[in-house]
């Protein structure tokens, strides 16, 4: 198995159960069954429902536990499917990953780290903006 299309599939899977429950679905779910239509016609039928089907599933599940294993469990099948399309078409790739990153909230900047230190006389400053290591005999 290729592990780019493995990758691929696992992501695109996460983030297609991940938007089952958001006002984005319907938009979601039309790109995905149009990834089936152009390669397997004959397959998007039960395709769509079986989207529909995991929706359900997953907005019914108790918040909590309970919804958390059943998304768990519909990523994975999904993954599987996905990774079985890419598979068999891997032109599709370039597609999937753009979705992906449609669906992948950007990652907030780290914030800024400002220091300041005045030291006077025989005084000493030491600053980090993460790990230090301090030595020396008079340290």
């Amino acid at each position: 198995m290729d592990p780019e299309i493995a990758a691929l599939a696992s992501s695109a899977g996460t983030a297609l159960v991940g938007a089952l429950a958001t006002d984005a679905w319907h938009g979601v779910r039309d790109r995905v069954l149009a990834l089936w239509q152009r390669t397997r016609p004959e397959r998007a039928p039960g395709i769509a429902g079986d989207l529909d089907d995991t929706r359900e599933e997953l907005l019914a599940a108790p918040e909590g536990p309970g919804r958390d294993a059943v998304a768990a469990d519909s990523g994975t099948e999904w993954q599987s499917r996905l990774r079985r399309l890419l598979t068999a078409h891997p032109e599709l790739a370039g597609e999937l990953r753009a979705l992906v990153a449609d669906l992948t909230p950007p990652e907030a900047p780290a914030p800024a780290v400002t220091q300041h230190a005045t030291a006077s006389g025989n005084a000493r400053v030491y600053q980090a903006g993460r790990d230090m290591r301090i030595g020396g005999a008079d340290a």
